[in-house]
């Protein structure tokens, strides 16, 4: 188990059981190529991680912004636990030298499925450090890596969408909503693809593709900040 050292060592907590921390670390398509391997993939862990990670952040906003609504602390509860949140802490913790993936997977970097392994992963060992030790310590993780960027989020308005920041920006400096158009549609109807522009009054700022009018829109609005460097 001297491989997971470095990794409790990064996470500043020592597993009484390393089994716990070791299956919070595999993934499916590991088993299916080692179907002898003595435990069981990480997916229940994730199930309970899920839910540890979302009452504890839940309760932090309740208890210390008792003057803001429902709405918004929804939304900055989506910033803290979201994917991409998530995986940005596992690289942190550098859990990804850690995987247990299959050979396929292994090879697969950089890519939005990596970032669902690893955002899982992250999941997992919540639930893991929750069974193994006790909410202190899943509270403690999640202080430390999740809730201390609490304040950078929203001195930055990170909990905003894409789309809803880049149209508060788009008023801010000129007035303007706005707008998005698809501008071609790709593909037969079970499998189409959408390129979307995003508008301010004629000015086509940017564009994007996605396998939805949403999805192209939201990464339009994301191309758009990037251009308008906002």
């Amino acid at each position: 188990m001297e491989e997971l050292a470095k990794l409790e060592e990064n996470i500043g907590i020592t597993f009484k059981n390393k089994d716990l921390l070791r299956q919070s670390l595999v993934h499916r398509s590991y088993l299916n190529e080692h179907p002898d391997f003595e435990l069981d993939h990480n997916e229940r862990l994730e199930f309970l991680g899920d839910a540890v990670l979302e009452i504890i952040v839940t309760e932090y906003l309740f208890v210390n912004y008792p003057d803001k609504p429902e709405g918004e602390l929804t939304n900055w509860r989506a910033s803290l636990v979201n994917s991409s949140m998530l995986s940005q802490v596992a690289q942190e913790i550098n859990l990804e030298d850690h995987l247990y993936l299959s050979k396929g997977e292994a090879k697969d970097k950089n890519s939005k499925a990596r970032q669902y392994i690893l955002a899982n992963a992250v999941e997992a060992m919540i639930g893991s450090i929750y069974l193994d030790q006790d909410r202190e310590a899943a509270e403690s993780f999640v202080h430390a890596f999740m809730l201390s960027k609490l304040e950078h989020i929203l001195e930055n308005k990170l909990y905003l969408d894409a789309k809803s920041k880049f149209q508060e920006k788009a008023q801010e400096e000129y007035g303007i909503t706005p707008h998005y158009k698809v501008l071609r549609e790709y593909g037969p109807d079970h499998d189409k693809e959408f390129e979307v522009g995003v508008f301010l009054g004629e000015e086509l700022v940017a564009k994007a593709k996605g396998t939805s009018k949403q999805e192209a829109q939201i990464q339009a609005a994301q191309n758009a900040i990037e251009e308008k460097g906002w």
